[in-house]
């Protein structure tokens, strides 16, 4: 495993662990952009957990690989899903440049856990 692969797993596990507990919290300024894209509130709370889920099987993933190669997978997914739900609501780039980051975050994460296993 390398430096590089720890680090950045780490950081993609942040950040989903941050976004899928806003989710589950219902913090405002989450639950209203995702109101605006027509989530539902329950598809906001699996979502959420979801995304927690994710985190979590990425920083598990460092020691049990198969498991973070199958949670970069899903966290993959899930951000073409928030794409593909940006997309619908005509949102605009400067809104949906969060979930694209992600995916390409999400992205090398999975291609690195693939290279090394």
């Amino acid at each position: 495993m390398t430096i590089t692969t720890i680090i950045l797993s780490a950081l993609l596990m942040l950040a989903f662990l941050g976004a899928g507990v806003g989710k589950l919290r219902r913090a405002e300024p989450v639950t209203g952009t995702l109101e605006g894209l027509g989530v539902t509130p329950g598809l906001q709370q699996l979502v959420g957990a979801l995304e927690v889920l994710g985190a979590l099987g990425v920083l598990i993933g460092l020691w049990l690989q198969p498991l973070g190669i199958l949670a970069a997978v899903g966290l993959v997914l899930m951000m073409i899903g928030a794409i593909i739900f940006h997309v619908r609501a005509h949102d605009t780039v400067k809104n949906s440049v969060g979930a694209l980051v992600l995916l390409a975050f999400s992205g090398l994460v999975l291609s690195l856990q693939l290279a090394i296993a």
